[in-house]
């Protein structure tokens, strides 16, 4: 598989590591997805986060640290939760191929989030942006 165009422009500013571990990904998988969230400014993850659709005001995407993607089936978004188990054993192999960690939302104890990875804090600490 190889991404779309719209997916290739919200890995913008991603950083490099994430980004090559989702074109591999794309590159392995026999499960389609589009990237639906990389780099998110600060405004809005503030939206997010008074819609209830975040729990955090410190999230990855702030700093070019994680992207959600979105499994495909026929052409169309899905969000059945098997199909983000599949998508983040090929996403682990993709980083384990790169010799990357790579931590997924599905998880965590208190609020799992399917469609989430990003790099682990303790090996990429960054407090601002990862790329420009």
């Amino acid at each position: 598989m190889i991404l779309s165009p719209g997916s290739e422009r919200k890995l913008l500013g991603v950083h490099p590591r994430l980004v090559s571990i989702v074109r591999r990904a794309a590159r392995i998988t026999d499960l389609p997805f589009r990237v639906t969230c990389g780099v998110r400014t600060p405004e809005q993850q503030l939206v997010l986060f008074k819609a209830g659709a975040t729990h955090t005001l410190r999230s990855r995407h702030l700093t070019g640290h994680a992207v959600d993607l979105a499994a495909e089936v026929g052409g169309k978004v899905a969000w059945d939760w098997p199909l983000y188990a599949k998508l983040n054993a090929v996403m682990q192999q993709a980083a384990g191929l790169s010799h990357l960690s790579l931590d997924w939302g599905g998880d965590w104890t208190n609020l799992k989030d399917g469609p989430h990875w990003q790099l682990p804090w303790k090996e990429y600490p960054a407090k601002e942006r990862a790329a420009p």
